[in-house]
């Protein structure tokens, strides 16, 4: 493949609801351009998109798929991304590296929930938006339904560039606004005859091309006073407008494809070459440092690793945007973030399993490396001249749903570890960490239907059985008022015995509290516990009843006893130690008695103190369609849901709340149900309160339980 200019490459990401047809029009954009020589279809699982064994048994996408196409000198960079919210991080990634998306609707359905999804995050990083409505062979189809409804969702800035004249079972023609012509397709697709506009529809078309002639002159004030002067635009300055209205999202054109039958396709690929900016029209990216990567080649090499993929045969594929400079085959280049050093042994461009050999990659363009050695998802790739520089990383979505897992079989423990790590490498969207608190391994994701293809993946392709349960809840437990306690550690064992007494007081920690006066301060140490909260250890010893060399062995124990909570076994805090007395023993006391007498003194006193279970609040965002907010509301306030406000975004309204995280367990699922897949959410860590009276008993009751099972 020859090398490419900058102002030769677009790169497009193709996203939109799930059964859109991204997959199908990937194919005929692949075919059309000769990458492939034969188009293939989902239901005979020979697409070059949907090439994975679980994407062949589900026949849809689980992941996002890097394509190219070559058109007119152009080369085209695609990303087909998937439509299910649960693999939104594919989306992201590809926002994130494309200069344009592509959303795909079914003309059948028009303004789905997918659309919708797919819709905010394409605001969440500016990106321009061309709608392209899908479809239009089947009966049911309304191109004038879908397009009423992206204009009442998303605004009058949608704009028809094209339109059909006959859509349904006989769809075959399209009129193009801006050529002022009817394209006409032969059975089988292709290449369109050209015609003149029917008599009519001329009146419609040039209403029409009025209209876009207007919007583009409107993002440019040169442009603005040539409109005015002249009354249009040539065609020279309607192209200008029209790409600074798409880049600015100014402007949202519409156009229409049958992907299937492969109608539309070539026009599409015009608009694309035609219309669409190159990576240097579009702002660049900038490193944590805040230097701008402007797609500058002569500038030294700067490229992000946006997706990883294990490929059979060949192992770890490595797929990188180059935001700067230019990079050749055997180049030496340095890891940003860890500093170690890559050689680009082999680049690909690559189209599913199909791989084009690169010899250089100009700035701008995507292409695949392999056999990088300590290289991942989000990663920078550096010239030696700039080697510490980090493009600021793509902001992946917070997982939605926790999981415990473990292996059925314990002897697969270990490989079940590998085989998280390599997953986590592959997908960024899952995070995996074993909780010492929980004693759980703990799998993040999505939702239900991402970590069940996680599990699919680590049964069929690692051969590991495993299973999800329920996650236990990080609880904490404090206390509420002072109380003292003393404990006398006693032991003879014919030698020298052991022998310690601590008495101490405990007091609830609060930001801003005074001190204890009831005894004297000599010394005080306070501890960021790293599970959140305080301990404050105050040493009120006077007269030398404990020796201070004994003084950190009662911290420790007290330590060991915080880690297991007495009430339920959970992490202790905000707690305040004093030690004001106890007693010692010239040959018998030691430091492992001391450390017994102090455990045991602040378990007695814990017991006295008022003890509180406290669980974790999170702050929980539901979107969802305005008709469904009773349910939702309802559903809430069963999940002891504190409601602390409302918004509304377009047709759609956000509950803002407080919800326990015991009582999130599945909600993607219950979510899903209660709206038909129209709504989404999102959780975030708040803050640590006070459990109920009812719930505090049943959570002895359950931990009492668990202990006696154990014994």
């Amino acid at each position: 493949m020859k090398v490419y200019k900058t102002n030769e490459l677009r790169n497009i990401v193709l996203i939109g609801g799930a059964k859109t047809g991204k997959t199908t029009l990937s194919e005929s954009i692949l075919f059309e351009c000769g990458v492939i020589n034969r188009r293939g279809s989902i239901e005979d699982k020979n697409t070059v998109s949907d090439y994975r064994e679980i994407e062949l048994e589900r026949q849809n996408s689980v992941s996002s798929t890097v394509l190219y196409a070559e058109h007119k000198g152009y080369k085209i960079n695609i990303i087909d991304a998937p439509g299910f919210d649960d693999f939104i991080g594919e989306v992201v990634a590809g926002l994130n590296v494309a200069d344009t998306a592509f959303m795909v609707i079914n003309g059948q359905n028009g303004v789905e929930v997918g659309t919708e999804i797919n819709w905010r995050q394409t605001k969440a990083v500016n990106a321009p938006v061309v709608f392209l409505v899908n479809h239009l062979e089947h009966e049911k189809s309304s191109f004038e339904e879908s397009l009423r409804q992206l204009k009442t969702q998303f605004g009058a800035s949608v704009t028809p560039f094209q339109y059909p004249v006959n859509e349904g079972h006989s769809f075959n023609s399209i009129i193009d606004v801006l050529q002022q012509k009817m394209l006409k397709y032969p059975a089988g697709g292709g290449k369109a005859e050209v015609l003149d506009i029917p008599a009519d529809q001329k009146d419609k078309a040039e209403e029409m091309l009025n209209s876009i002639i207007e919007t583009a002159a409107e993002n440019d004030e040169a442009l603005m006073e040539a409109f005015f002067e002249n009354g249009t635009l040539t065609p020279e300055e309607l192209a200008k407008g029209l790409k600074l209205g798409i880049m600015n999202r100014g402007m949202f054109p519409v156009l229409c494809i049958a992907a299937k039958p492969n109608y539309g396709v070539d026009a599409l690929l015009d608009f694309i070459t035609s219309y669409i900016p190159a990576p240097n029209e579009m702002p660049g990216r900038k490193t944590k440092e805040g230097k701008a990567l402007n797609f500058n080649p002569a500038d030294p090499a700067s490229a992000l690793i946006f997706k990883t993929s294990v490929e059979e045969h060949l192992g770890e594929i490595s797929f990188f945007k180059v935001y700067a400079g230019e990079i050749s085959e055997a180049m030496d280049m340095v890891n940003g973030l860890n500093s170690s050093k890559e050689r680009i042994s082999q680049m690909f461009a690559v189209a599913g399993k199909k791989r084009e050999k690169l010899e250089k990659v100009s700035a701008g363009d995507i292409a695949a490396a392999i056999k990088l050695k300590n290289v991942r998802t989000n990663h920078t790739l550096n010239s030696p001249k700039n080697a510490g520089d980090i493009i600021v990383p793509i902001e992946f979505p917070a997982p939605k749903i926790t999981m415990a897992i473990k292996a059925k079989n314990t002897s697969d423990d270990e490989k079940l570890g590998a085989a998280l790590t390599e997953l986590q490498k592959v997908d960024p969207t899952i995070t995996v960490e074993y909780s010492k608190e929980l004693k759980q391994i703990i799998m993040r994701g999505q939702g239900e239907l991402h970590l069940n293809i996680a599990k699919w993946h680590l049964e069929n392709i690692e051969k590991i059985q495993i299973e999800y349960y329920a996650p236990k809840i990080p609880y904490r437990e404090t206390i509420t008022k002072p109380a003292k306690a003393m404990y006398r550690h006693k032991k003879q064992s014919g030698g020298s015995g052991q022998f310690g007494e601590v008495h101490m007081l405990i007091q609830p920690w609060s930001e801003g509290m005074a001190n204890q006066t009831e005894f004297p301060i000599r010394g005080t140490e306070t501890y960021d516990l790293s599970w959140g909260g305080k301990l404050v250890f105050n040493n009120c010893i006077v007269g030398g009843s404990i020796d201070a060399r004994f003084m950190p062995a009662i911290l420790k124990g007290i330590m060991e006893k915080i880690e297991e909570g007495p009430l339920t076994g959970s992490y202790a805090r905000d707690i305040v130690v004093n030690i004001y007395d106890g007693k010692m023993h010239p040959v018998d006391s030691n430091e492992l008695a001391f450390k017994l007498a102090g455990r045991n003194a602040f378990k007695e006193a814990f017991k006295n103190a008022g003890p509180k279970i406290l669980e974790p609040i999170y702050d929980v965002e539901v979107m969802v369609p305005g008709e469904r907010m009773g349910d939702i509301m309802t559903d809430l306030q069963g999940r002891r849901a504190i409601i602390m406000g409302m918004d509304s975004e377009g047709n759609y309204q956000i509950v803002k709340a407080k919800v326990p995280l015991a009582e999130m367990n599945r909600y993607s699922t219950a979510l899903s149900s209660l709206t038909s897949g129209s709504g989404t959410y999102s959780l975030k860590f708040a803050e640590y309160s006070m459990v109920p009276g009812d719930v505090q008993t049943a959570l002895l009751k359950a931990y009492e339980e668990q202990e006696k099972e154990e014994e």
